[in-house]
């Protein structure tokens, strides 16, 4: 494969310092699901926690393992799982569990009892995303079940938690109306006499946009990865530096006469005597093929250049201009910090900078730094 996927883990500690900084009174959750956003899943932990993260928090229960087995020794959330999660394997690790039904945390207890250990229990609300969670109707029941399994010594509740809807939008109204319910959640379980160690509900845009909702833990994901998830008033990508880079080599350099046509279909076409440049990755590589036509632009020798023409499934090509220095072997950077950004990708392709990361990251051989 002709493309290269770096990753710089030490911006990936840096960002976490510059979060920590954000959110000075609560603790910080790096969020390292999805392989990372395709960083890698154990070099970006152990750059989260060069950095400063008190917590590790994870989608799959597999990963959370995966830490473990690494030597990973400190605290780690994990939480997407039906009744049929792995356990019997997560309580004996230490790892922290996430509950938002009856039926999980029957099977939790279970599997607490079968290992004669109590595992650390966060209960996890749906204050208004409709995604994961239990309905705040329902809360009353699961957490009355949850201190009579406390009481009999087969389960700690340590945290309750929350996931926003719309915490990228500043000001939209859905984020303090799902405050509110989180508040109420944490009313019943005092009325409860549920002592909760952690109580979290930011995720990277409420860690750097509403100090209010810190609480106990921050739980950032894009922006630990450099990745800004709302706009810095003060224009300084609120001190994240991005720690992917994305990068390959000219393949072919050649001048063309007025008039030459570009790629399949003639989409574009010189209006003058050029140089245009080969870059040998396509949409089998990632490079999204709604990218062509000039939507993105890639950077050689200091300066972009659009896509010329179609993506193509291994190759596409730019436009260097007559004057260009340029030869075959040059560096051409698709995104990173020295060319254009993974959300201009993504406003190119018509996606999310978290789909450009864990589309290119997906390629990187499983366990390259």
């Amino acid at each position: 494969m002709s493309i290269a996927i770096t990753i710089d883990h030490g911006a990936i500690a840096d960002n976490i310092r510059a979060l920590r900084a954000r959110a000075a009174g609560a603790q910080v959750m790096g969020v390292v699901k999805a392989d990372a956003y395709g960083h890698g899943l154990i070099e970006a932990g152990r750059a989260a926690r060069e950095g400063g993260a008190a917590w590790l928090g994870t989608a799959q229960p597999t990963e959370a393992l995966a830490l473990r087995e690494a030597g990973d020794e400190g605290r780690i959330l994990t939480w997407l799982y039906g009744p049929d999660g792995p356990f019997d394997r997560l309580i004996p690790a230490g790892i922290d569990l996430s509950v938002g039904s009856l039926k999980v945390l029957e099977a939790i207890a279970a599997a607490a009892r079968a290992t004669g250990e109590a595992p650390r229990l966060h209960v996890f609300v749906d204050t208004g995303l409709g995604r994961e969670g239990c309905p705040i109707d329902l809360l009353p029941a699961l957490l009355d079940r949850a201190k009579e399994l406390q009481d009999a010594g087969t389960v700690s509740v340590v945290g309750m938690w929350s996931h926003l809807a719309w915490a990228d939008r500043p000001g939209h109204p859905t984020i303090d109306r799902q405050a509110a319910v989180f508040a109420t959640a944490l009313d019943m379980a005092a009325e409860r006499a549920l002592t909760l160690e952690v109580r979290h509900l930011a995720n990277s845009a409420a860690t750097l946009t509403r100090p209010d909702l810190h609480f106990d833990l921050v739980r950032p994901g894009i922006a630990m990865y450099g990745c800004p998830p709302v706009e810095d008033p003060d224009g300084a990508l609120w001190g994240l530096r991005p720690a992917m880079a994305v990068t390959t080599r000219l393949a072919l350099v050649k001048p063309v006469h007025a008039g030459q046509g570009v790629s399949y279909g003639h989409e574009y076409t010189t209006d003058r005597e050029t140089v245009l440049g080969l870059v040998p990755v396509g949409y089998a590589d990632g490079v999204f093929r709604s990218c062509g036509g000039g939507r993105a632009e890639v950077a050689v020798r200091g300066s972009r250049y659009p896509i010329a023409g179609r993506v193509c499934m291994d190759q596409f090509v730019i436009d260097l201009g007559p004057d260009t220095e340029a030869t075959e072997g040059d560096e051409v950077i698709l995104f990173g910090p020295d060319g254009p950004t993974a959300q201009e990708w993504a406003a190119a392709a018509g996606t999310i900078d978290y789909e450009i990361l864990c589309r290119f990251g997906g390629l990187r051989p499983k366990g390259e730094a």
